[in-house]
């Protein structure tokens, strides 16, 4: 792990397992969301997509696509994930719907309204922290996602997604 600017940041190595060898940093990532209720993605918008690291993440997360746990339920099933996005351009849905359903497709439960977003728009322009330009919708909708989260989280630790049996 190294430090920019006050922020930490992880070597996470490009790959679909969950260990891609010597120096990948994610294995420690990958076992805080496998101990975890509730995952967050949270992205910039670059051109209308979300960032390279949020696309690395989505693909290491692809490992969970095959791993089980000992009742042989998929390790995602009954974990609850959300989205947030920002940025100075537009493309926030858009976003919001790769990353959601990337994190669908692993697993997750992605419930209604769990995401939020600022975008100042197309073009240059101030960043989140400049304006208070849409910023109380920004932080409305996020507290609605907060909610909804945690509300299904708690219904599936009551009554969790059992394995597949086809």
């Amino acid at each position: 792990m190294g430090t920019c600017s006050g922020w930490a940041y992880y070597d996470i190595k490009p790959g679909v397992t969950s260990d891609e060898a010597d120096g990948d940093q994610w294995p420690p990532i990958r076992a805080r969301i496998l101990t975890a209720d509730i995952l967050v993605i949270a992205t910039p918008t670059w051109l209308g997509h979300p960032s390279s690291v949020t696309q690395r993440v989505l693909e290491r997360l692809d490992a969970m696509l095959s791993e089980t746990d000992e009742d042989d339920v998929p390790v995602a099933y009954n974990k609850v994930a959300g989205v947030v996005v920002t940025g100075n351009e537009d493309g926030a849905h858009h976003v919001i719907s790769e990353v959601a359903g990337g994190l669908i497709d692993i697993g997750f439960t992605v419930p209604g309204q769990a995401w939020t977003y600022w975008n100042k728009g197309p073009g240059p322009g101030p960043s989140y922290l400049e304006t208070n330009e849409g910023r109380e919708w920004s932080i409305t909708t996020g507290r609605t996602m907060a909610k909804n989260l945690v509300e299904v989280a708690r219904a599936l630790k009551q009554s969790p997604l059992s394995a597949s049996k086809s």
